[in-house]
């Protein structure tokens, strides 16, 4: 009997000296009592177990601490910073919960997860009652980490379970993340919905002042855009589009909370960033007048595709399957872009120190120097960023940090530097544009003088000639032209007949009509020395060597009697038209390439009824929308309708003027 109670006790001490051992090993019961209109977060120790097995989702394993690699952790803070650093993959976070309702609440509880890195499923009692984001293979989640919430549908007793997965590290990236960033929330579904509420206004209202630059960063880059498309010669006004509408499309997929899933807002920002900083060198090539600089150019373009190229591989990182890769490979490809990129950005400076040579006012020093210092930190800020998770350097951070807050609105350096280029080159801008529109005022007065100069070179009305109607259409293709006639009286000899000279200088605009001038002055000089039309060829060619720049000029020479008889000469001019028969002539050079040329005459004669057209090449090389030009079939038939220069010329404008166009008709009426 004495040996049965000894027993009895052994047994009944073994199992009190068991029992603390098995409450250690048991995971702990959190209660949450009388729980009624409000929120509870859930800020006590969590079970942690790194890896993935969807049987941690059930509620009877045993997850206690020790016990087949499970730990404790808490949920406010990133795995990474909890000795697990620099760790990605696939973990998972345990609460045993027991809620008690507060009488007359009902039980329709939900749960909110604040901030969770990066995508997570939820499980209560072994049932998966949401997610956020896509588990991989195909992994994707919200640009945004806005806090989501899931229902806590049936017991209020039971284990809750969040299966978590992190992407693979950049090279730029902390080790310090990954899993819950803060801890869950258990609550009635009004008072949740009223937090969701309260996050998202807290956070429109922290983002307001990013959100109003970035909607004036947009109107100011379509106003460029609509700006370049009416002058699309000034590239200054594209540049700066392009540098204010990037910021605005990456941050509204962040401050304004666009849809879309993180890989596809990190495809897009590197592109559109290294987009916006080749179009800040090549504004500043503009704005500080180095056109000229024709190796400054050509680097940049180079350097554009190259450094455009590498973030365009980068951002396709986003988008290659975690297996693919090892954990570390995707990091040192990244750095190896970023080492690329970096260099290429300091391309700027160069430019800027170009600049710097020149003779620049107060409001082009202050865009150069806001740019190079805008440039030099984010360069900075992106170099210390390279490696940070294996240095632990802080100077990112620091960067990062605000110098000084108006209101709630925190400014750092860079957001400073950048708001101080935006408006420089806001400013610059419209100082630029202001100043062409000045000179273009101004051209277009010298315009309009050189054109009525012109004007009054260009015979109005010809003389009249006895038994002949003449004829004259003159339209340049721009305000002035490189195209001339002239009908000059004879004296002496040839008293009774008229001198005509039409012709051609190559180019169009102020030099041509400078050229025209000079033309116009030696031919009403040669006539009254000979009425010889090779002659006064062979002096105006002697003249115009070596004044042209360059260029040349066409010209045919004619000498009309009143009874008809035509002596003509030509200087590579197109031959006039008999009626619709072209005349032949012996080919020449043009006027101003050899001072010794010799030219021939032809003689003929205009009979009572003929029509005789001399005409530039403008009429000729008419061209349509669809590329054909007028040619010289349809000069025969145009001229074989006996037309006068004003419909012949009408013509070939309804066709397509591409080059100044000049008509001149010699009809014989009858008998002198």
């Amino acid at each position: 009997m004495f040996l049965a109670f000894y027993l009895a006790l052994a047994v009944w001490g073994a199992a009190l000296a068991a029992a603390p051992a098995a409450a250690q090993q048991s995971a702990p019961v959190v209660t949450i009592d009388g729980l009624g209109k409000g929120l509870v977060h859930l800020d006590q120790r969590w079970q942690f177990h790194i890896g993935d097995d969807l049987r941690w989702a059930q509620p009877a394993i045993d997850d206690a601490a020790g016990q087949g690699g499970w730990e404790t952790i808490l949920p406010d803070r990133a795995w990474g910073a909890q000795a697990h650093y620099a760790y990605t993959g696939f973990a998972w976070y345990r609460i045993h919960l027991h809620i008690v309702p507060a009488p007359g609440l009902s039980p329709a509880l939900r749960l909110v997860l604040p901030g969770v890195a990066d995508v997570c499923e939820v499980y209560w009692n072994g049932v998966l009652i949401g997610s956020n984001g896509v588990m991989p293979p195909h992994s994707s989640w919200p640009s945004v980490d806005a806090p989501v919430d899931f229902a806590l549908t049936g017991s209020t007793i039971g284990t809750l379970a969040v299966r978590v997965w992190k992407s693979p590290l950049g090279s730029s990236s902390s080790g310090e993340v990954g899993g819950l960033l803060q801890a869950p929330i258990v609550g009635d579904q009004e008072s949740v919905a009223d937090y969701i509420d309260s996050w998202n206004y807290e956070f429109l209202k922290g983002t307001f002042p990013t959100d109003a630059l970035d909607i004036l960063y947009f109107l100011v880059g379509i106003a460029g855009i609509l700006l370049w498309s009416r002058h699309r010669g000034e590239r200054l006004l594209l540049w700066f589009a392009i540098f204010a509408i990037c910021p605005a499309i990456w941050t509204s997929v962040y401050t304004m909370r666009i849809p879309v899933s993180s890989r596809f807002s990190d495809f897009i920002v590197q592109p559109l960033w290294q987009l916006r900083n080749v179009a800040l060198w090549f504004l500043l090539i503009d704005m500080l007048n180095l056109r000229g600089r024709r190796g400054l150019i050509r680097w940049a373009r180079i350097l554009a595709v190259v450094s455009l190229s590498a973030a365009l591989l980068d951002a396709c990182l986003s988008y290659i399957p975690a297996a693919w890769l090892a954990p570390s490979t995707g990091a040192w490809i990244d750095a190896a872009l970023t080492v690329i990129i970096e260099p290429c950005d300091l391309y700027l400076l160069v430019v800027a120190a170009f600049g710097f040579r020149q003779k620049l006012d107060s409001v082009r020093w202050v865009l150069a120097v806001s740019a190079c210092l805008s440039q030099l930190v984010a360069v900075t800020a992106a170099a210390a960023q390279q490696g940070q998770r294996f240095t632990h350097w802080t100077f990112t951070q620091r960067l990062d940090s605000p110098l000084f807050h108006i209101g709630a609105v925190p400014f750092t350096i860079q957001s400073v530097l950048d708001l101080l280029l935006f408006f420089s080159i806001l400013y610059a801008t419209y100082r630029y544009l202001r100043d062409q529109q000045t000179r273009k005022a101004v051209l277009e007065r010298e315009l309009r003088s050189a054109r009525e100069l012109q004007e009054a070179l260009i015979p109005e009305k010809p003389p009249l000639l006895p038994g002949f109607t003449i004829s004259t259409a003159y339209h340049p293709a721009l305000e002035v032209g490189g195209d001339f006639f002239q009908v000059i009286p004879l004296e002496g000899e040839s008293a009774g007949s008229v001198l005509i000279v039409l012709g051609d200088v190559s180019g169009k605009g102020i030099r041509a009509a400078m050229a025209v001038s000079l033309i116009v002055g030696a031919v009403r000089t040669l006539a009254e020395a000979t009425s010889s039309p090779a002659q006064i060829l062979a002096g105006l060619s002697r003249r115009l060597c070596g004044r042209l720049q360059g260029g040349f000029a066409t010209c045919l020479a004619m000498r009309l009697s009143p009874d008809g008889s035509c002596t003509v000469s030509t200087a590579g001019h197109p031959a006039p038209y008999l009626n619709d028969r072209e005349i032949a002539l012996p080919g020449a050079l043009p006027l101003g390439i050899d001072p010794a040329t010799v030219y021939d005459e032809i003689a003929f004669r205009i009979l009572p009824g003929d029509r005789c057209t001399l005409y530039t090449d403008g009429l000729l090389e008419a061209r349509a929308v669809s590329g054909e030009i007028f040619s010289f079939d349809r000069l025969q038939a145009l001229f074989a309708t006996s037309i006068d220069a004003a419909a012949a010329s009408a013509a070939a404008i309804d066709f397509g003027q591409e080059d100044d166009i000049t008509v001149l008709t010699l009809t014989r009426t009858a008998l002198a």
